[in-house]
């Protein structure tokens, strides 16, 4: 009964939509400029680096405290914190607050990782800068960390709960970014680094 309080519990603070408060602090609607997403790419984008900043923090805070609390705390097994990690993506991505609309899941995607295995996280870090800095694409860099996630943390953790949760949280953030695929394949993704194309 407890497990299933604290997933519903997860869930609904992962749902809360720090991007769209922060962007409404400003006086912006970030739903209804530049992509349109709530997440903290386009808060950089429409409200400002410093309130990005702070979504990105916050949204990785959602996904970082249920696992930890759950892993370390709690003594939770691995299958139950793979549960808790799942309910995290899920509540920012399909937020009940925007009704089951959210942000890409990248941040609390972040959070959920480094509460898992600081060292499968640091890795994929360095792997998402990697691609940044050549491309100047944060939804490039984010998509292809993603599609290498799981096979990290297999390598690193060994542990089948965690590497089919983070495989699954990666099948979900590369589906919230169909839109940034389709302006990659037409040319028209913004570029954080280099020339616009936009």
């Amino acid at each position: 009964m407890f497990l299933i309080i604290y997933l519903i519990g997860t869930y609904l603070i992962a749902s809360i939509p720090f991007g769209y408060i922060v962007g409404r602090i400003f006086g912006k609607d970030v739903r209804k400029e530049g992509s349109g997403n709530i997440g903290a790419t386009n808060v950089v984008r429409t409200v400002g680096k410093k309130a990005g900043i702070l979504v990105l923090i916050l949204d990785a805070l959602k996904g970082f405290i249920p696992v930890y609390i759950a892993k370390n705390f709690l003594n939770f097994p691995s299958r139950y914190v793979a549960l808790v990690a799942l309910l995290a993506i899920l509540g920012h991505c399909f937020s009940i607050f925007m009704k089951f609309k959210g942000g890409k899941g990248v941040a609390t995607g972040l959070g959920v990782m480094l509460a898992i295995s600081v060292k499968a996280t640091q890795i994929l870090f360095l792997f998402w800068l990697g691609v940044f800095l050549v491309s100047g694409y944060v939804s490039l860099a984010s998509i292809l960390t993603a599609s290498i996630s799981w096979l990290v943390f297999f390598v690193i953790t060994n542990n089948f709960f965690y590497s089919y949760i983070i495989l699954i949280s990666a099948i979900i953030i590369i589906l919230k970014h169909s839109s940034n695929i389709q302006r990659l394949l037409n040319g028209t993704e913004h570029n954080f680094i280099y020339k616009n194309k936009d």
